[in-house]
């Protein structure tokens, strides 16, 4: 029988390691931003934790409303300017027509890959079992709406409001 609070906390963090193993239960990401390769990685995240059995939660802040703003959603764009994986000066990457350009070689090469476009892809994740939240904050900074949103969104939290949907061992939380 443990006598102190260093006692308790010591054999609490003993039982709680045993039983826990470190496994992945829970993916929770936040999308800031709707370019093309970002909206992708998160999705595909989501997707992959899915296929394994973990639960995942996409937020989507800022920028990153696009990806669920249905007017928006399907007229996302590869970023050009200041995206060092582009391999090529900020300079050329603002020139018109090069963002451009370059989304539809993205979107080529998505295509032969069978990646669904953005609002499938969305309805393929909400099939799986991802919970998809739009920020109140954002929402309310960029003046939309719920209806302007993907109609199958799971709500409009605040940031403590998602991080309470993370609770719990085994959760993860990404930025993307």
């Amino acid at each position: 029988m443990p006598d102190t609070l260093s006692q308790i906390l010591e054999q609490t963090q003993v039982t709680a390691s045993a039983e826990f193993h470190g496994e992945i239960k829970k993916m929770m990401i936040i999308l800031s931003k709707a370019s093309i390769e970002n909206v992708y990685a998160a999705f595909v995240l989501a997707n992959g934790a899915r296929m394994e059995g973990i639960d995942a939660e996409i937020f989507f802040t800022f920028f990153g409303l696009e990806a669920i703003h249905k007017k928006k959603l399907e007229h996302l764009h590869v970023a050009t300017v200041g995206n060092p994986a582009m391999h090529m000066p900020t300079m050329l990457g603002g020139l018109p027509g090069m963002e451009a350009l370059a989304t539809s070689m993205m979107m080529k090469e998505m295509d032969k890959l069978d990646i669904p476009p953005v609002h499938e892809f969305l309805d393929i994740l909400k099939a799986s079992g991802v919970k998809l939240w739009a920020c109140r904050l954002a929402m309310d900074m960029f003046h939309y709406k719920p209806e302007d949103m993907y109609d199958d969104l799971d709500g409009v939290l605040t940031v403590g409001d998602f991080y309470k949907e993370g609770a719990g061992l085994g959760t993860h939380m990404l930025f993307v």
